[in-house]
């Protein structure tokens, strides 16, 4: 018994004495991954009832190897022409799109080369994060580069529970403010790793007090680099039933009509055609002027095949042939492209 007690003593004081371990504070993660955090610049194509404009984009991404690649939201670079990443201190480099997932809102960007001081941030595993955990979220904010805010998980989102259009998106919801200008930036746990890429926020008076969401890391590392994912640099929709009669479609084909094309793009390199304006068909804002994508590999380019098209592309191998048929001007086109 003197024996037990007299080693529980012992322990205690160790315990008492050791240094204890002090949680990081918001400024200190800031401090450690500031080096990684980047503000992206994209320049593209708008098309509007006037004809096509010009429109940049401000976002914001993290580096997250030694080798430059960077990831951030698809929206902010999936169909623009020019990428260009700016580091803290304002060194800029011109990156390009080598892996993009819409259906994530997750894209990946390669660096032409990496500023001198610049750190990557190491990916968690964001399965084991909860609801009430502690983050921060660094970005560019209405471009006011290397803003900090912090605050919790206040939900989590499994994929295809909210929003159609983005399916394969697990979402953290966060009370940590987001603006424009934050889409793509990382959220950071208190030990400064990446949990999840910053997608957007709901708010009804566009303000920051609505609901933010974040893609999950682990999402962006399933979707971008554990598989190989196919970037075709375009932007469009896919056609209702109705529209696709009133566009005088073959009988029983439907569509994904073009809108934009990225310069030096797949697609652009297939010989796709963009939109050359917009207008009301039956009812909703369509681009006309540009290709409808009938097939690709024998696909129909409907809704229901979109996973398929996409998982059939990055299954080829470099430099492998693809087939796509589209409608231009009223005739059935066959093009052919390479998968890069």
């Amino acid at each position: 018994m003197k024996r037990l007690l007299s080693a529980t003593v012992t322990v205690g004081l160790l315990a008492w004495f050791a240094p204890v371990a002090q949680a990081q504070t918001p400024g200190e993660v800031f401090r450690k991954v500031a080096p990684s955090v980047v503000v992206i610049r994209a320049k593209g194509r708008d098309i509007g009832a006037g004809g096509q404009s010009r429109f940049a984009e401000t976002g914001s991404g993290v580096l997250i190897t030694p080798d430059g690649k960077v990831m951030t939201a698809a929206h902010v670079v999936n169909a623009m022409d020019e990428i260009s990443v700016e580091f803290l201190g304002g060194e800029t480099v011109k990156a390009r799109v080598v892996a993009s997932e819409p259906a994530a809102d997750l894209s990946l960007l390669q660096l032409e080369r990496v500023p001198a001081g610049a750190k990557s941030s190491p990916l968690a595993d964001s399965d084991p994060i909860q609801v009430g955990d502690p983050v921060i979220i660094v970005g560019a904010p209405y471009g006011l580069s290397y803003s900090l805010s912090n605050g919790l998980i206040s939900a989590r989102w499994k994929p295809n529970t909210v929003y159609k259009t983005m399916p394969l998106a697990e979402f953290f919801q966060t009370t940590a403010t987001i603006n424009t200008g934050n889409s793509g930036g990382p959220m950071f746990d208190m030990k400064g790793q990446v949990i999840g890429i910053v997608s957007h926020n709901i708010s009804k008076s566009g303000g920051s007090e609505g609901l933010g969401f974040v893609v999950t890391i682990n999402t962006a590392k399933k979707l971008l680099l554990e598989k190989r994912s196919f970037w075709a640099g375009i932007e469009g929709q896919i056609l209702t039933d109705g529209q696709a009669d009133l566009l005088n479609l073959p009988p029983g084909a439907t569509g994904f009509i073009v809108k934009t094309v990225a310069k030096d793009s797949p697609g652009e390199q297939l010989g796709l055609r963009g939109a050359t304006m917009m207008v009301n068909l039956g009812g909703s804002e369509v681009p006309l002027g540009g290709d409808i994508i009938l097939t690709v590999e024998g696909l129909k380019a409907e809704a229901a095949n979109l996973a398929k098209i996409r998982d059939q592309l990055s299954a080829k191998a470099a430099g492998s042939p693809f087939k796509v048929t589209v409608l231009r001007a009223g005739k059935v086109v066959e093009l052919t492209g390479r998968v890069q």
